[in-house]
């Protein structure tokens, strides 16, 4: 929907005149996006016991993976505009109940074809309840505080990645695979009654139909994409799966930007884009998004295959990169307030390029120590450079079109973070060859020094891109004149 088309009036008080973040309501969507995140990342260290309890081989159990990620994937883009039509409170509320009924489904699954039914019935719900949750945060903060709230939803990204490993293995091994499901039914309980309480009934004063050509482009072609990536990060990959699921996505989101274009009522403005703030972060954020999201997928396995650390041991070592995201996050508004928001964010992307090119010489004898102190630098500037992303992504973005601009950024964001684990894996395989032809040597734990530094060179894009931001880049939303 475009600017023109969208009067931006919403039967709650205009941001503006709501003076300040909503602290209470912000954290119930930051926990809802918790919820989310961890159960998109939870279940693949316990895949080889839900594979046990069905009597099937362990790589089977990406199905569920997959099928969550794609209901995640295909209904965002409708997210924005049910909130629009229906009311944000009505589509949240809605999200959390399914969202717990569809983790109480997979708790009780009988049989692998039941597990995934049930997982793209949670992706149903969390396709609605985080984009929706968000732009309920967006649209009843002023632009002035919109950075402490932002603060208060990025710490979720940092966090459920990296203790999902541990969490996953310790249930799975010491209690049951099931119980990564249950523990979802009291934190949806309570998300549930909190949000009948603090989630105002945002919604637009008049709405456009459903734009259904733009839906059916954009879901055929996220769909396809994700299958195609998906596949790329399994453990026996289909190279016809991967060229078809590509070539496909690629296809359809092409006609899919054309005609977006064109319309004059799409599902998503892509015009959006053409806001500089905003682009960087939709664009250039999602492949920063993607390099650091694949650190906390790789360093177990890093640790397993090239060290011989068991499983627990590697979980463990992962949580300092926990403890350098939650260590900094006070400090991470402070910081863009007296630097700038792109300075944070060009030495946010540098430091991340520094520390994987640090884990390409990690060997089984570096001390613990180093090792932890590495991994806790990496959080550090994890959590940096998703709060700078994060907070200049809607600083420029004019209310009444913050419905699109939430729509697109969280469906790239996903798109992003499922990216950042395929091309992850992807690398990994390349580093095999790459170690060989180069003199690096045949160990277990060379592809993935290759796989860290061939990252590292990834995060180039997004370091251009941040260098060429204007000083004064979110400068409406730290309050920090341009130099």
């Amino acid at each position: 929907m475009t600017e023109r088309e969208q009067p931006g009036a919403a039967t709650a008080p205009a941001a503006e005149a709501t003076g300040g973040v909503r602290r209470a309501l912000a954290l119930l969507v930051a926990g809802a996006m918790f919820m989310e995140i961890l159960d998109a990342t939870v279940i693949a260290p316990a895949a080889p016991h839900i594979a046990a309890s069905f009597g099937v081989p362990a790589v089977a159990v990406n199905v569920a993976i997959t099928a969550y990620v794609l209901a995640l994937a295909v209904l965002i883009p409708i997210s924005g505009w049910l909130a629009d039509r229906f009311g944000a409170r009505r589509i949240f509320v809605t999200a959390i109940v399914v969202f717990t009924v569809a983790s109480i489904g997979c708790a009780a699954g009988p049989s692998l074809p039941v597990l995934p039914a049930t997982r793209v019935l949670q992706g149903l719900g969390g396709a609605m309840m985080v984009p929706v949750g968000r732009l309920v945060v967006l649209r009843t903060t002023a632009k002035p505080d919109l950075i402490r709230a932002i603060a208060y939803l990025t710490w979720p990204a940092l966090v459920a990645p990296v203790i999902a490993p541990a969490l996953g293995g310790v249930l799975a091994t010491y209690a049951s695979w099931r119980w990564i499901f249950l523990i979802n039914v009291p934190l949806g309980l309570a998300a549930l009654l909190l949000a009948v309480r603090l989630v105002p009934d945002v919604r637009a004063a008049g709405t456009v139909p459903l734009d259904w050509r733009g839906f059916a482009l954009v879901a055929t072609g996220v769909a396809a994409l994700v299958v195609g990536m998906e596949d790329i990060g399994s453990t026996h990959p289909d190279a016809v799966v991967i060229a078809a699921g590509l070539a496909a996505g690629g296809a359809a989101l092409v006609a899919a930007m054309r005609y977006l274009m064109r319309t004059p009522r799409p599902l998503v403005d892509l015009r959006i884009v053409r806001i500089p703030t905003y682009r960087v972060t939709a664009l250039a954020g999602s492949g920063y998004r993607g390099a650091i999201t694949a650190i906390p997928f790789l360093l177990p396995l890093f640790f397993q295959l090239g060290f011989g650390w068991t499983a627990a041991q590697a979980g463990f070592a992962v949580i300092a990169l926990f403890a350098g995201n939650v260590g900094i996050k006070p400090a991470t508004t402070p910081l863009m307030r007296r630097f700038g928001i792109r300075t944070v964010m060009i030495g946010a992307v540098t430091g991340g390029i520094a520390c994987l090119v640090g884990m390409a010489f990690l060997t089984d004898t570096t001390p613990l120590p180093l090792l932890l102190g590495l991994l806790a630098a990496s959080g550090v500037v994890r959590s940096i450079g998703f709060s700078a992303y994060n907070s200049v992504a809607f600083a420029d973005v004019p209310g009444e079109r913050m419905t699109s601009a939430n729509t697109l950024f969280s469906t790239l964001q996903e798109l992003g973070a499922g990216l950042g684990v395929a091309v992850g894996a992807l690398l990994v395989r390349l580093g095999g060859p790459v170690a060989d032809a180069t003199g690096l040597g045949d160990g277990a734990a060379e592809p993935f020094r290759v796989a860290f530094v061939l990252l590292g060179v990834l995060l180039l894009v997004p370091l251009v891109e941040a260098v060429r931001l204007p000083r004064s880049a979110g400068s409406v939303v730290t309050g920090r004149a341009a130099d």
